[in-house]
């Protein structure tokens, strides 16, 4: 009578649950870091109010916002300059009261360095838009 000590896995076992366990990985991955790229627009998103705010502020001083095209004018520190930032920001006016507002993705941090979130203030309104990743901004 020859009987086993059956305790422990055999190898084919453990082959497949590597198996399993990568292509749930390859699976869950992808979606993860793009949850996690997107929620970083959201940096931008608050510094966007900000710099639309402190704008809109410098713009009633002046009685037209051409006065306030860099951080020094506007009274506030650019957030991208900030450690570990994830943006860089900059606006354009134009005619009275228009201008727009970019924040462009960094390549640091796994980011592309080309990505923008856009926020375009008008006295009609505001319209927010975004590119790649980040365009389905609301």
């Amino acid at each position: 009578m020859n009987i086993r000590n059956t305790k422990g896995f055999t190898l084919l076992e453990i082959i497949i649950v590597i198996i399993i366990v990568g292509v749930l990985a390859s699976l869950a991955l992808p979606r993860f870091f793009s949850t996690v790229e997107f929620s970083r627009s959201t940096e931008a998103l608050n510094a966007l109010g900000v710099i639309r705010k402190s704008i809109a502020r410098c713009a009633m001083v002046n009685n037209n916002s051409f006065g306030c095209d860099n951080f020094g004018n506007v009274d506030i520190d650019d957030p991208g300059s900030e450690p570990g930032a994830h943006f860089s920001y900059a606006w354009v006016n134009s005619p009275p009261s228009t201008y727009t507002i970019t924040a462009t993705r960094n390549a640091t941090n796994g980011g592309d360095g080309s990505s923008t979130v856009v926020l375009a203030v008008s006295p009609t309104g505001q319209v927010r838009s975004g590119t790649t990743s980040f365009s389905s901004i609301k």
